[in-house]
């Protein structure tokens, strides 16, 4: 173990690498050479760090033996070009991105699943999942004490930033076009998304299922030990720009105590349970914070068994950034 480490941040350009270097700032993680890296259209980019100005460098140029730990922020085909020069100069990886099989590298959220880190070797390669696993997940784990869950219904409403900056930008373009009474071509989304909900956030497979929703089905699984939990998940595109909106409906074994389950939620760590009477949402509540929001805590209308919740995350500051971070941390106490 040293007592610091040189860093890279892949993506450092994006709306996820951003927050990466701001947290890695703000929670005084031991960097000794920070290295702000991405693609060939960000070169002449700079990105702040300790009150300077990193000149970002393209990835493809890169010397990896330069660096102890790398992250991966900016998608998954980036994430599959550059993951074996990553291993070969022995760096230890947290990819953001989930697009790497979990025998390889497994999910983890340091709230739910640290243990997994326990099994791995070097050179390490860890999967920071979905922000929706992230949230979802440090609610599942600190309710797994109170009741036994048996099927997720999950329903997201994804902010545009799951799109990356691209999403952020046209969201605000199509917005001043219309609000200006100007017409407009959709571009990233294909369709209008300002003052607008779409039913699917990606392409969908042949049985109606996107991407996205079926990698956060498997991911809940995985992060909680439970291979054959059932798990529906549908995302929804919201015309906002950060933030997470999860209304989620869990079947358990037996009646819930209302009580109990709040009491449960209040003392987690990393969540913060809203009164009975009011509930989160992202603007007033999540958006910049590192807890998860919880609220609208419930039994079924019919089912004494059923537990209705409503959760609000920071997507790309709890859900990517801090949880990442964490990761980091926890390696390089226990591993690195």
């Amino acid at each position: 173990m040293t007592d610091s480490y040189d860093v890279a941040v892949i993506g450092a350009t994006g709306s996820v690498g951003e927050a990466l270097v701001q947290v890695l700032e703000e929670r005084k993680f031991p960097v000794a050479t920070l290295h702000a890296l991405a693609g060939a259209e960000s070169l002449g980019q700079t990105v702040s760090y300790k009150g300077r100005n990193l000149r970002v460098r393209e990835t493809q140029a890169f010397d990896f033996s330069a660096v102890q730990l790398v992250f991966f922020a900016a998608g998954q085909g980036v994430t599959a070009q550059y993951i074996d020069k990553a291993r070969a100069a022995g760096c230890a990886v947290i990819d953001l991105a989930g697009g790497l099989p979990s025998e390889q590298a497994p999910r983890v959220v340091p709230e739910v699943n640290p243990q997994v880190l326990e099994n791995l070797k070097a050179p390490y390669v860890v999967t920071s999942p979905a922000s929706i696993s992230v949230a979802v997940g440090c609610v599942l784990a600190a309710l797994a004490q109170e009741v036994s869950v048996q099927r997720i219904n999950l329903t997201a409403c994804l902010a545009v930033s799951s799109r990356g900056r691209e999403g952020i930008n046209e969201l605000a373009r199509q917005t001043a076009e219309l609000l200006n009474g100007r017409a407009f071509e959709p571009q990233v989304f294909g369709r209008q998304m300002a003052f607008n909900m779409l039913a699917q956030v990606d392409q969908p497979d042949e049985q109606g299922h996107g991407l996205l929703e079926k990698r956060v089905a498997a991911e809940l699984k995985e992060l909680l030990g439970e291979p054959k939990l059932k798990a529906s998940v549908n995302c929804i595109q919201a015309p906002v720009f950060f933030g997470d909106s999860l209304s989620v409906s869990l079947q358990t074994a037996k009646a819930v105590d209302i009580a109990k389950v709040c009491d449960v939620l209040q003392r987690a760590p990393a969540l913060e349970c809203v009164e009975f009477e009011d509930y989160p949402t992202v603007v007033g509540d999540a958006v910049g914070q590192d807890v998860v929001y919880v609220g609208r805590v419930r039994a079924g209308l019919d089912d004494p068994a059923e537990l209705n919740l409503w959760i609000a995350s920071d997507n790309v500051r709890k859900g990517a950034a801090i949880n990442a971070v964490q990761l980091a941390e926890l390696l390089i106490k226990h591993y690195l």
